[in-house]
């Protein structure tokens, strides 16, 4: 396939549909998302939910985002994060210890390579 040549139609896998709708019911039955493009692997679609907890999955392309948007009932498209989506996101307990990795549970930090 050539750099000019765009992807051809992906179908959308039913366990990201069924997990997407699963988060929806979960979360308030409504949801918002994001979508984000990440390279060649394809589009991050961040989910914040009618209580404000995150979620998210990867799809194939920008165009199978669109179509699970579409295909969703009560999940809404955000052009970006805003001011307001971005208030209303509530991370779960402990997340950001899973986003930290092995940091989050260090008791001493090494000084900076700039400080003496």
């Amino acid at each position: 396939m050539s750099a000019t040549t765009a992807p051809a139609s992906e179908k959308l896998s039913p366990s990201v549909v069924d997990s997407v709708k699963g988060f929806v019911a979960e979360h308030g039955g409504s949801a918002t998302a994001v979508l984000q493009p990440i390279g060649r692997i394809g589009v991050r679609v961040t989910l914040v939910g009618a209580d404000g907890v995150l979620g998210d999955r990867v799809v194939g392309s920008l165009e199978s985002a669109k179509s699970l948007v579409e295909t969703v009932e009560g999940l809404t498209e955000a052009d970006e994060w805003d001011r307001e989506l971005i208030s209303k996101a509530t991370p779960a307990k402990g997340h950001w210890a899973k986003m930290a990795g092995w940091v989050a549970r260090q008791k001493r930090f090494p000084k900076a390579r700039n400080e003496k």
